[in-house]
């Protein structure tokens, strides 16, 4: 029985735990030091529970970058985390990263994809909302707040480009722009697309294959045309081409230190970029050159 009873004892230990790294943390109340490792946390978001993961590496700058990863359509969180390894490159780096989790699936990027798109959902606020309360949990500079994904998760960066404010620089990877943006933010942007893409054409119209989450086909502008709109935003100076391999690199300067660019991948599918071009690696040497 003493075995059976310490047993016990412990199993509730651990379950409090997990509860206590899981819940809601409202608005105005003093939140948990943020874990070292990875670690799920939740929130009430638009009248629904969502969900995030955040990896802190042992040690962190004293106000440390933040960056946001959005997994593509019909990934999640814990899959971003595993396959694009951005927990080895924050440990480097010594950076936190978040992980934020769509709903089924999908994120609402604009007029693609998914139930999300077809729910409204706000998925901008939602990113948001994410960025706020890990800053909440530890020291994040907020000069240095930025956002990248994958697919549906790079359309929904580049509507946070956008629409939101938080962010010093953005990074999409195999993505377009599903959604009205007349005005973009003054920010960096750093584009990767591979040019054989066929389910987000880098010459932009209807993606190929099946439909992404069941609902909805890709269809934007040329990647480009998306990299040419964000460089008028930004009044940047002409930009300066250089091929390196099956590399094709834009890059054009802004007033203020901020920086444009389109990485081309000849040849390039619907892939998160890892022999050719390590797109963890220098996304993220974009982003410590590139502060608000």
């Amino acid at each position: 029985m003493r075995g059976y009873s310490r047993f016990l004892v412990i199993v509730v230990m651990i379950a409090g735990a997990l509860l206590a790294m899981a819940r809601v943390v409202p608005d105005g109340e003093a939140a948990p030091t943020l874990a070292v490792g990875s670690s799920a946390y939740s929130m009430s978001f638009g009248g629904q529970d969502r969900h995030y993961r955040v990896y802190r590496p042992a040690t962190i700058a004293a106000r440390a970058p933040l960056v946001v990863v959005l997994h593509g359509g019909a990934g999640s969180a814990r899959q971003a985390e595993r396959d694009y390894g951005w927990n080895r490159q924050a440990q480097a780096g010594r950076f936190i990263v978040a992980y934020p989790d769509a709903v089924r699936r999908s994120w609402n990027a604009g007029t693609c994809c998914g139930p999300a798109a077809s729910a409204r959902l706000d998925d901008v606020g939602f990113v948001e909302a994410v960025v706020r309360q890990v800053a909440r949990r530890a020291p994040i500079d907020p000069r240095r707040v930025y956002v990248t994904g994958m697919s549906n998760g790079a359309m929904l960066a580049l509507r946070i480009a956008c629409e939101a404010s938080t962010f010093a620089a953005v990074a999409p990877v195999a993505g377009t722009l599903v959604t009205a943006c007349p005005a973009p933010r003054r920010l960096s942007l750093l584009q990767i697309h591979g040019t054989a893409d066929p389910r987000v054409p880098y010459g932009g119209g209807p993606g190929q294959g099946r439909r992404i989450d069941g609902d909805a086909r890709v269809d934007g502008p040329a990647v480009p045309v998306i990299n040419a709109r964000f460089r008028a935003a930004n009044t940047c100076a002409p930009p300066r081409r250089t091929v390196a391999g099956v590399v094709t690199t834009l890059g054009a300067q802004c007033p203020g230190g901020r920086e444009v660019r389109l990485v081309s991948i000849d040849g390039g599918r619907h892939v998160w970029p890892t022999s050719s071009y390590d797109a963890t690696a220098m996304i993220w040497q974009f982003f410590a050159a590139n502060p608000r």
